[in-house]
């Protein structure tokens, strides 16, 4: 069965599909019932994307298992193959994992015949969230070619800016960075502008949490004098062009890369993208399952 694992080979073809798909399930178009065993592993702490999977799947008519890692036989020193290899052996076709491991999926795509969906893997890639700000996009604007989109904040530590600025160069968006400079990554090759240029110039300002359970140390940011250099102010939303979104792909810090004022107000989009998760995780669960070859490695 075919994986979900990263953005970076699904052809332009194949996320249009796909996005059509989900905006097909929105409308209640031929919704499947797949009565499957899918199991959900999350060894880091999830609220949208592990209820988003978990709504998604029952929406699908599939059998849930929730796996608890606390409580699992990893506490004794089972590997994560051993694991996905003892539900695969009781009938799960499916797993959904997010893993504090970059990459972590490597040494398991070839091992195993269930389908592999990634939750998100350390600072490296997160596929479905990607799709899901895709999708908001999409439905926003019905196109990616000439927009401009700025994602701001913690750039270096995002796997959520990392999918997002692969996938949307490929569509045809122009994408800048703004953010700290110690926070910068220079290896995605991209245009890093001041926070009030990013602001005045996006079509989509997509904002990013400070990642401090993957710093090192806290460095020399509060919250205030972050929200202040680097946030989304009521002052600088004026900036904003008339017909420009606010994105978020969340949790996000009131008051901190966003102003409590703009969390809800008419540009946001952010619980949009908490709603489209659904569909968004439905179009992808039945890919997963009805396609015979991936396009994804």
């Amino acid at each position: 069965m075919p994986h979900v694992l990263e953005l970076t080979d699904w052809t332009c073809e194949a996320i249009y599909q796909l996005l059509d798909r989900a905006l097909a399930i929105e409308a209640g178009k031929d919704i499947p019932n797949m009565p499957i065993f899918a199991a959900n592993l999350f060894f880091e702490p999830s609220t949208r994307t592990r209820f988003s999977f978990e709504v998604a799947e029952k929406k699908l008519g599939m059998h849930v298992l929730n796996f608890a890692s606390d409580v699992s036989s990893t506490k004794k020193g089972e590997t994560l193959y051993d694991t996905l290899k003892t539900l695969e052996s009781i009938g799960v076709k499916m797993a959904v994992i997010r893993h504090p491991q970059e990459g972590y999926y490597h040494d398991l795509k070839d091992r195993l015949s269930m389908s592999i969906i990634n939750g998100g893997d350390g600072t490296g890639h997160h596929p479905t969230q990607t799709l899901i700000d895709l999708f908001t996009i999409y439905q926003e604007f019905g196109r990616f070619e000439g927009l401009t989109v700025a994602m701001i904040g913690d750039i270096r530590h995002s796997r959520v800016a990392r999918s997002n600025i692969q996938t949307l160069r490929k569509m045809g968006a122009r994408v800048i960075l703004s953010g700290p400079p110690e926070w910068q990554e220079d290896s995605l090759a991209t245009d890093y502008v001041s926070i009030d240029e990013a602001i005045q110039t996006a079509d989509v300002v997509n904002l990013l949490r400070i990642q401090t359970e993957r710093h090192a140390e806290a460095g020399r940011w509060t919250k205030e004098h972050y929200h202040k250099a680097y946030g989304l102010t009521e002052k600088r939303a004026q900036l904003m062009k008339p017909k420009a979104i606010i994105m978020h792909p969340g949790p996000f810090n009131r008051g901190v890369e966003i102003s409590d004022a703009l969390v809800e107000a008419k540009p946001s989009r952010i619980f949009q993208q908490v709603h489209n998760g659904v569909p968004i995780r439905m179009a992808v669960l039945e890919w997963a399952l009805t396609t015979e070859k991936a396009v994804m490695s």
